[in-house]
């Protein structure tokens, strides 16, 4: 099983959406793919129609002691062959406990782990902000995929980002590739056509050439949980764009290690 973060620390950078589309791109070529929100503010979750009142079973409980099986936490989704991890409220309670309960920042590798037979891919929408969550999904994970809106916040969030996975790269002694994927493009603006040269000339071989255009087709992420996407999403730029994006990661990711005979 392929491990997927999705992760910036910056908000509003298009994170649920990539999640989203890249896991449903995914499985509609036959893969296995759950996605886990690991996010306490649950858009993810909330996109699918999953109230978080009363909290539902989900991501919280692979942190629990004996902690669940993804199995018995996560659920069906509309989509042939995409199931969902669901974020719940008091995820955001972890930090403290983190305090008192040695080990927890690789539970969620250890459940992802147990459940590798079931899956083909997992893609993790993190928080926004570096702590227990967001440094169990870098560790965690396979290949890191930084959205990065093309402004000049949205680079001050990718640079951050790219130097807490170095620190969490060094901490677990193995590689973790990072891929930026610019989003929210607007070739109209200065601005977005500057950053986007930007991220190209700092970060060659890491940055996606093209870019994710700003398309309000795509603003309504409940809409792209549908079992079928209607034809205005499908023949819009903005999902041509992450079916491009996806042909992108899938041939940067690291192959897997083959196993001792």
């Amino acid at each position: 099983m392929q491990v997927w973060a999705i992760a910036n620390q910056k908000g509003g950078v298009g994170k649920t959406t990539t999640t989203l589309l890249l896991g449903r791109l995914l499985a509609a070529r036959g893969q296995r793919v759950l996605l886990a929100d690991l996010d306490p503010h649950a858009s993810l979750t909330r996109a699918f129609g999953i109230p978080t009142e009363p909290s539902p079973p989900g991501t919280l409980d692979l942190f629990e002691s004996p902690p669940k099986a993804v199995a018995e936490v996560s659920r069906a989704t509309p989509i042939a062959n995409l199931r969902l991890l669901p974020a719940q409220a008091g995820m955001a309670t972890l930090e403290r406990r983190s305090a008192t309960a040695p080990g927890l920042g690789l539970a969620l590798g250890q459940g992802l782990a147990a459940a590798a037979a079931d899956y083909d891919y997992a893609l993790l929408d993190c928080p926004p902000t570096l702590g227990l969550l967001m440094v169990n999904a870098l560790a965690a994970a396979d290949q890191l995929v930084v959205p990065t809106q093309t402004e000049p916040l949205g680079v001050h969030g990718m640079e951050g980002m790219l130097k807490t996975a170095t620190m969490i790269e060094r901490s677990r002694k193995r590689p973790l590739p990072a891929r930026i994927l610019p989003t929210l493009f607007d070739r109209r603006t200065r601005a977005c056509t500057e950053t986007l040269d930007l991220l190209r000339e700092q970060h060659p071989d890491r940055t996606w050439v093209q870019a994710v255009p700003l398309d309000t087709r795509l603003r309504d992420a409940a809409e792209l949980t549908h079992a079928e996407l209607s034809h205005e999403v499908t023949q819009s730029r903005g999902f041509d764009a992450y079916q491009r994006a996806l042909a992108w990661l899938l041939r940067e990711a690291p192959q897997p290690q083959e196993q001792p005979a």
